[in-house]
């Protein structure tokens, strides 16, 4: 059998000329949790031919609910090494780059030095992901940002639009706000949900890096906004309008 035949539905549905698309782009993922993991599995199996992939945590036995590489045996393992290895074992022609770390400022700078064709946003921490989403807009990357999952349990209100239409998303009303003070009000992809979250069903942080608070989360919603985070780069890169 060919080593194509893997992508025989892929290319039923895109045509050889989509494929070929996918397979000569470039795409970066940037963190691995809830939503990343997913995001980046999707895009492997969609055929991408190059991608990035990004996180310096390890998993945590809390994880085991929503993230696509908590297991128990997996537990204090890196993310970035167990998707790396799941995505090379769908496709073991992708080329593929893992950095297993935390990424700062100069570090986001160094690391979009390279060409993307697409960018995914699914960092948890603020600041982060307003330097990665600032520096891939001055890029002209076409990025797209997740904002919270977290306290929602209905998929079918996620939505997808420029940052500067969101509502009633805390994260992003933020996130606008530290955009705007950089010169930035538009050209950000959102992958957002305005259900109402239960404030009952968030808690202070304990012994949680980078996080003040910790906020309830049902198994299927990150992995339904990585999903649609996936299906924002493919969409786009095969020419694919979105209503």
């Amino acid at each position: 059998m060919s080593s194509e035949d893997w992508l025989s539905r892929t290319r039923l549905l895109t045509g050889d000329e989509g494929l070929e698309k996918l397979k000569s782009s470039n795409v970066l993922v940037v963190g691995l949790g809830g939503v990343g993991a997913w995001a980046a599995e999707m895009i492997c199996r969609a055929g991408m031919g190059k991608m990035t992939i990004i996180d310096g945590d390890v998993v945590h036995g809390t994880n085991r609910n929503r993230q696509l590489p908590a297991l128990k045996s997996t537990e204090g393992s890196f993310k970035a090494d167990l998707v790396g290895a799941r995505l090379r074992d769908i496709n073991q022609d992708l080329d593929l780059t893992v950095v297993r770390e935390f990424i700062r400022h100069q570090r986001i700078e160094e690391i979009l030095s390279e060409q993307f064709d697409y960018v995914v946003d699914a960092i948890d921490t603020l600041t982060p992901k307003v330097f990665l989403i600032a520096h891939s807009v001055r890029r002209n990357y076409r990025i797209v940002s997740s904002m919270g999952s977290g306290g929602r349990i209905d998929p079918s209100k996620i939505s997808v639009c420029d940052i500067s239409g969101t509502t009633d998303c805390s994260l992003a009303r933020i996130l606008r706000k530290r955009l705007h003070r950089l010169g930035i009000r538009e050209g950000v992809t959102a992958v957002y949900s305005p259900e109402t979250i239960d404030k009952s069903r968030v808690v202070p942080a304990e012994n949680e890096q980078n996080k003040a608070s910790v906020v309830g989360t049902i198994s299927y919603m990150p992995a339904a906004f990585g999903i649609m985070c996936a299906s924002v780069v493919i969409r786009d890169l095969l020419g694919v309008a979105r209503t």
